[in-house]
């Protein structure tokens, strides 16, 4: 009897390392969707088109609905602009035609719920940023929006309202397209030190991050990913 009991235990303990170690393993990994995202928001930062074709391609394959990455390219606008946002959405439908003339059918997928909401859209804007960041807002305003208080109304209701709010896609995968994007367009270091500790606060973890550099390295370039991955290290070693 002790020895079946001893061997129960074993049992358990095996099944229980074995669920930790794959769970630890799947949060340092981003999925194939999550790498698509990735792929999909820095070329479409970038402006590669010619590329950005085989990653809507992968994305769809993994799984993506048609509506998550319209969402995707269209929150690219917020950070690239317009012009980069609209040839991505051409792109886009163009590849849709071509599967389309494969015989292929990619999902549509949910469109954003509606928003019900007594609060003001700066209100629910400055919400959804503190609970991205993890800090409630007190204070006198400084940096730029003590300088330009309307553009500090347009990010609150705007990008953090309009877009954020739209639940087509998680607060995750909107920081990886908002990292993405900054990283393919470059030269933007302090947006992007900040979005990175916005990923960290919502759950993505540094061996995600990592690999996040690591497809942006694969599908973006090296001097974007090099660059990513120096405001990464310095994200990681101030966490500490």
């Amino acid at each position: 009897m002790l020895k079946q009991i001893k061997s129960m235990l074993v049992l358990i303990t095996v099944v229980f390392t074995t669920a930790a170690s794959a769970q630890t393993k799947e949060k340092q990994s981003l999925n194939s969707k999550e790498q698509a995202i990735v792929g999909i928001s820095g070329l479409a930062g970038k402006g590669e088109l010619s590329k950005l074709k085989d990653q809507l391609n992968a994305g769809l394959d993994a799984g993506l609905t048609i509506n998550q990455i319209k969402e995707a390219l269209m929150q690219v606008y917020a950070y690239a602009g317009f012009p980069r946002s609209l040839r991505g959405l051409q792109t886009f439908m163009a590849v849709l035609d071509e599967r389309k003339a494969k015989g292929i059918s990619d999902e549509l997928g949910a469109d954003a719920s509606p928003i019900v909401s007594d609060k003001s859209k700066y209100g629910r804007g400055k919400a959804i940023l503190e609970q991205l960041s993890g800090n409630k807002e007190t204070g006198p305003k400084t940096g730029y929006a003590a300088f330009a208080p309307t553009i500090e109304v347009f990010l609150k209701e705007h990008l953090f309202a309009d877009i954020f709010e739209r639940d087509v896609l998680t607060y995750q995968q909107r920081e990886l397209v908002t990292v993405s994007v900054l990283s393919g367009i470059g030269g933007v270091e302090p947006m992007l030190r900040s979005h990175l500790n916005l990923c960290l606060n919502v759950g993505l973890t540094p061996g995600q991050l990592q690999e996040f550099v690591a497809v942006i390295r694969k599908s973006v370039g090296e001097t974007e990913a090099n660059a990513a991955q120096k405001v990464l290290d310095e994200v990681l070693s101030n966490s500490k």
